[in-house]
């Protein structure tokens, strides 16, 4: 099956960006939220983007229009029901993904697959709270997703090989690189980046260098377009945390265990771009 119907459950980052990969490729696009302002505020974003990208020379004024074209914003679930594939992309909550799963179950035809934009959890509790689990899978996008190349598609045991081939074709209709991978917790990347973030942050509380130093050491020394501080502040330190502690919870490897300064941040509210400060301050 080719997916032409995208389905996006979600307006946030993340949600908008992949509806506005999805819609420029030719896909139509169907963004639900769960009001109908938050769900129509992306798509008056993504026309301030194209108009954007027109003034540039990037794009088209015709393509703007036709992209603007596919894409339908709405507050009810129902919409989602005629979708090729339907991709969840909210708060990384298993509780809530696994409601969301289980009502997209019901409304969506037998032939749906079902997809999670998760960065961490396991999709196989997600498959399981369907009565379709061969056609769950992971699709997850990066951030920005209009710019990021790289699409890991990650495959739960109950995932059929048909359903991972199509992810996959979709994936690449969208421009993207994909990768698969099995269904662990951090999939590829954020098993690998986020240690890395992780020790980062214990070298400042330890006081072997500054936040800074730190910084400006691996872009330097490795070519980084960011230091560690700099991409945990983008990240979002909460988001952060959430995802080491997926990561130790399932495999107990003293190297996901959140360093404290990082947990006490969070706590003070200091959750980085999003909040004005972090490891470092945007107010100013």
């Amino acid at each position: 099956m080719t997916v032409k119907r995208v389905g996006i459950v979600g307006s946030g980052i993340m949600g908008s960006g992949i509806a506005e990969t999805a819609a420029k490729t030719g896909h139509e696009v169907v963004l639900r939220s769960r009001r109908q302002e938050t769900a129509d505020a992306p798509v008056a974003g993504l026309e301030k983007s194209l108009a954007q990208q027109v003034e540039k020379g990037k794009l088209s004024d015709e393509d703007r229009q036709a992209t603007l074209g596919r894409v339908t914003a709405t507050s009810d679930l129902g919409e989602l029901a005629e979708c090729d594939l339907v991709l969840e992309s909210i708060v990384e909550d298993l509780g809530a993904k696994r409601q969301v799963f289980n009502e997209l179950d019901r409304i969506c035809a037998t032939g749906t697959i079902l997809a999670t934009n998760t960065s961490t959890l396991p999709v196989i509790e997600l498959a399981m709270e369907t009565g379709r689990p061969e056609r769950v899978c992971g699709v997850h996008f990066f951030n920005p997703a209009p710019v990021m190349a790289l699409v890991e598609i990650v495959r739960p045991l109950s995932a059929s090989d048909d359903t991972i081939a199509e992810a996959r074709a979709f994936a690449e209709a969208c421009g993207k690189s994909p990768v698969e991978v099995k269904d662990q917790a951090g999939f590829i990347v954020n098993a690998l980046l986020f240690p890395y973030l992780n020790n980062a942050v214990r070298l400042l509380e330890n006081g072997v260098a500054s936040r800074d130093d730190i910084d400006t050491a691996m872009k330097g020394g490795c070519g980084f377009p960011m230091g560690p501080f700099q991409l945990l502040d983008l990240v979002g330190l909460d988001t952060s945390l959430a995802i080491l502690d997926a990561l130790y919870d399932e495999q107990r490897d003293p190297n996901y265990a959140a360093v404290p300064l990082l947990r006490r941040m969070v706590t003070a509210e200091l959750l980085g771009r999003k909040a004005g400060k972090g490891f470092y301050d945007y107010h100013r």
